[in-house]
This record gives structure tokens, sequence and C-alpha cells, in this order.
């Protein structure tokens, strides 16, 4: 499952007119991955999207977040990118809207409205829904975007982040899972650069598509 939230339509004006930046989690902030995580399992469409419940999440003890997200900050075989709205009402071109997160300022940071993670898979192995891995790829999961930003290419850039991470450690293509009877969040997917790979299954939540972005 890919777990995701549709980009919704776009809202008429993003809140202050600020462009989230989109950066690498940072190991310390395990309580901030716990609260976005939270917050996703909270949205109406989080039954079909996601393959966790908010009452399991809300049960997790500190260390569980602690080790999830130091694995998300630093692993070379999981990554976990964040938007993030800059503190102090600055700008995305004010903050750096790259991926390498913002530019040398002593403000706190600002509220995270957005989540993409990624996972490296080797030809040979099983997925999580247990799916053959044919060749070395970045599997594209967790992805929430906050309905006041969504519509402007965020969820796109979070998975670029994703994605880009994923080729430099030399994956041959990415892939995810959407929900067959989410046509929407398709929609976005094809936006990102997937297509159909032409591969179904019944997965956790029902029936799946894979679509899948060639890097080679």
């Amino acid at each position: 499952m890919t777990d995701f939230v549709a980009d919704g339509p776009v809202a008429a004006t993003a809140p202050g007119g600020v462009v989230p930046v989109v950066r690498r989690v940072r190991a310390e902030e395990w309580a901030e991955v716990r609260d976005v995580r939270l917050e996703m399992l909270r949205d109406p469409a989080a039954p079909m999207a996601f393959l966790d419940t908010y009452a399991n999440a809300a049960s997790q003890p500190d260390t569980y977040w602690q080790n999830r997200t130091t694995a998300a900050a630093a692993a070379q075989t999981v990554v976990q990118y964040v938007a993030e709205v800059p503190a102090g009402g600055r700008t995305g071109a004010d903050a750096g809207t790259g991926t390498g997160g913002r530019t040398g300022s002593a403000e706190p940071p600002g509220r995270w409205v957005g989540s993409a993670t990624g996972i490296l898979e080797q030809p040979g192995s099983e997925d999580f829904e247990g799916q053959p891995v044919e060749v070395r790829q970045v599997h594209v999961v967790g992805v929430w975007l906050h309905p006041d930003h969504r519509g402007r290419g965020v969820i796109q850039r979070m998975i670029d982040a994703v994605v880009a991470w994923g080729v430099e450690r030399g994956v041959e293509r990415a892939r995810l899972y959407v929900h067959a009877d989410n046509a929407r969040a398709q929609g976005a997917y094809r936006k990102a650069g997937f297509v159909p790979s032409g591969n179904t299954f019944i997965g956790s939540t029902g029936r799946e598509l894979e679509m899948v972005r060639a890097l080679r």
C-alpha cells in the first residue's frame, strides 16, 4: 500500500502564501515524526490509504518513535522527507525550497504539513506486502499532505526528494502501490512521473495497483 491521501483540489490561497520547505528528518525530531504520523492517521481517507491506525500508532512508546526517526534520518535503507512551513512566515524562496533543508537560521522549526518515506529494496527479496522485488528500487510509502497545502505540487516535490535519495543509492526505478479505487491518488502519481506497471494484487486494504517510475 502506498500510504497515500490524495492531493486534493487547488486551494484558493495557501496559508499566508508560504511555500513549504521539503527536507529530510533529523534524528532528534522523533516527537515531530510521531505527531505528523498521528495527524495523517486522523485523515478521513486514512482507512483506505494507510497500513496503520491512529489507535495503534498512539499506543507506541517514545522509544518506537526514536528508533524510527533515527533510521529515517541516517540509515541507508530508509528515508523520510517532510514538508515544513517555515518558521516566522518566511517564504520557500527565503528559506530554501530544495531537499537539503533550511538555510542557516536560528529560528525554531516550523509546522510539518506533509511527509513521504522511501524504502530501499533489493532484487530477490519480498516487500512489506509479500510481493517480489525484481530490481534494486526505492519503494515510496507514507505519503500525506495537509489539505491546506494540496494541489500545489508539494506532494510531487516530496516524492522527487525520496526518488533522488534512491538514485544516489543506485536504484533502477521507483515504485509504489495505490488503491484501485483511489483515482485521485493515481492522478497525482502520474504527475510525479509514475505509470501503471500492469501488476495488481489484493493487499492489506483491498485491490492494489503497482505504479513505477523508470530511473535508467
